[in-house]
């Protein structure tokens, strides 16, 4: 019952939603952080998530899907903490590249095998109707695949914003801002109500991002792909 009192009373204090290291700023930090992350992320792991998917035939086909998936595996084998260390070393820290670095290997994986899966997935009837009527391979991809695969990749997407968000606490470690900074600094003064309120908001950051990731799902995914009549 402390513990709670102790967190609310942290919530309630009114240094807490102003100056530098107010709450609102501390929000809008760790956002900045996971947005640059997540963009990062999708424009490398999408676009070959989907040319990867698309490669069908041959050997090759099934070479690419066995590097797909082994990359990812290994990707989420690697400790996010010793990464940012690392990328610390060697860029000498002062920016945001450190904590980005992590941040999109964290995040690769689930876009790419989503993006991967979801457009090798795809019906091949639907495919070869689509070159039945001439559509060359990239009108196939973006027309016809990527539409059907939508689904999936956003659910790769989501995944992967929600881990961004949820490691972006990382940041702390290397000098920045955004809501780790209330645990790493909570946690050198003892502060316990300060190592719980930035967790809670963390924890609610994440929930936010499923209700975005809902509502964007509903928006751009065609309601017979999401199989309603």
């Amino acid at each position: 019952m402390n513990a709670i009192l102790g967190v609310r009373e942290w919530f309630t204090q009114p240094e807490q939603w102003s100056g530098p290291d107010g709450i609102p700023t501390r929000v809008l930090e760790h956002l900045w952080y996971s947005l640059l992350g997540f963009a990062i992320t999708v424009l490398i792991a999408l676009p070959a998530g989907l040319v990867l998917g698309h490669v069908r035939r041959g050997r090759a086909a099934a070479l690419v899907g066995l590097l797909v998936t082994a990359s990812a595996n290994a990707a989420r084998a690697l400790p996010t903490l010793g990464l940012l260390v690392l990328a610390v070393i060697l860029t000498s820290g002062g920016d945001l590249v450190p904590i980005l670095v992590p941040l999109v290997a964290l995040a690769v994986p689930p876009v790419l095998v989503n993006a991967y899966t979801g457009v090798r997935q795809v019906e091949p009837r639907l495919r070869d109707a689509a070159e039945g009527m001439g559509m060359r391979g990239r009108q196939v991809l973006l027309q016809v695949e990527l539409p059907v695969a939508l689904p999936l990749i956003l659910l790769g997407m989501r995944t992967a914003m929600i881990q961004i968000v949820s490691t972006a606490t990382i940041a702390a470690y290397v000098g920045l801002g955004g809501l780790g900074r209330y645990i790493v600094d909570g946690y050198a003064r003892q502060e316990y109500a300060s190592m719980a309120g930035g967790a809670i908001l963390v924890i609610a950051l994440a929930v936010a991002v499923q209700f975005v990731f809902a509502g964007v799902s509903r928006l751009v995914v065609s309601p017979g792909v999401r199989g309603r009549p």
